[in-house]
């Protein structure tokens, strides 16, 4: 049976008739239990106390714990999502600059293509000019080409030299080449 401190102090000890014990002594053993008790009694309620404090603080901090968990896997599923969003951006992107480029290739193709040809047109036109005048000079002189060379007829050195009149070897850069 558990006593408290109070019920201590109030504790007489049953008396035997021949031999008693010492009153005084023992009343003053019985107050020094009975303090000492008490001061295991505070401790303990306060102990009792601090425990559901703690208690409290625990349910406090696993709460906390718990916010902190769904924060920190909502963060990661946002940062997922934000990865893989600017990965497929970057791909779209990608693919567009890719498109973009073949666009500019294939236009610098064909406007390669057509310059090429307005080039072989006009150097047509240009031997056809040339040979336009190079036809009336063979018909009423004679050439300043070898003797015995028949008229009109070009030789080694004029097909050498260039429409421009330079030495094939010196001539500009060919139109094609660009």
């Amino acid at each position: 049976m558990a006593l408290t401190p109070v019920e201590i102090r109030h504790l007489t000890p049953p008396r035997a008739r021949f031999r008693g014990y010492r009153t005084a002594a023992t009343d003053k053993l019985l107050e020094e239990i009975a303090a000492s008790f008490e001061d295991v009694w505070r401790e303990r309620a306060d102990l009792a106390d601090k425990v559901e404090q703690l208690e409290s603080d625990l349910i406090r901090f696993r709460e906390l714990e718990s916010l902190l968990r769904t924060t920190l896997v909502s963060a990661e599923q946002a940062s997922a999502h934000m990865k893989e969003q600017a990965r497929r951006e970057a791909e779209l992107i990608l693919g567009e600059a890719h498109a973009e480029a073949r666009k500019v290739q294939r236009g610098a193709a064909a406007e390669n293509e057509r310059l090429s040809r307005e080039s072989r047109r006009l150097r047509a036109q240009l031997v056809d000019a040339l040979a336009t005048f190079d036809e009336p000079e063979a018909e009423g002189t004679e050439s300043a080409g070898e003797p015995g060379e028949p008229v009109g007829v070009d030789t080694e050195e004029d097909r050498d030299r260039s429409w421009y009149g330079f030495p094939s070897e010196t001539a500009l850069p060919d139109a094609d080449a660009a």
